[in-house]
């Protein structure tokens, strides 16, 4: 079982550097690929969960989401409310702050390797989240984005083959 204390190690440096540079939880769901993408991508990552996922360096209020998926897989927004409106609206800002959402593919075999990345204007995303939640049985939904919608609706700004 040495693999298991070496990778606890390993897991615990990463950690420490992390709080030294303000991310108090590096496990926290999804934290560690989007330090993946906004590094190929130039962007810092935001340290508040509640916040879009990253920003520009160079102009903080410029801010981004991401969304990922394995490469079987498709792009999903969690919890997004169809009612009551102030809710739906609410729901919809995470989509609408953004200067840009960001797509990325990540190889299942090797979760940290990229595929591709996809650019989408915060417009395009909008309106097919207000399809899907208008056509949604339910209150509260999770809507998706496949990667074929993605390659039709943005505009591919990275590849691994590049």
């Amino acid at each position: 079982m040495n693999f298991i204390h070496r990778i606890v190690e390993l897991i615990s440096r990463a950690q420490e550097i992390a709080t030294q540079n303000g991310y108090p939880n590096l496990l926290q769901p999804g934290l560690v690929k989007e330090m993946v993408v906004a590094d190929i991508l130039g962007h810092g990552v935001s340290r508040d969960k509640h916040q879009p996922d990253a920003f520009d360096p160079a102009d903080p209020a410029r801010q981004f989401e991401y969304l990922s998926c394995f490469e079987d897989g498709a792009f999903q927004l969690d919890r997004m409310f169809k009612a009551p409106p102030d809710k739906r609206q609410q729901s919809l800002r995470r989509i609408s702050r953004n200067a840009m959402i960001y797509c990325a593919v990540f190889e299942r075999a090797n979760p940290l390797t990229v595929i591709g990345i996809w650019e989408i204007t915060p417009d395009a995303m909008l309106i097919e989240a207000e399809r899907q939640l208008d056509a949604s049985q339910n209150d509260i939904s999770h809507i998706g984005f496949a990667r074929r919608w993605a390659r039709e609706n943005g505009t591919q700004v990275y590849s691994n083959d590049s």
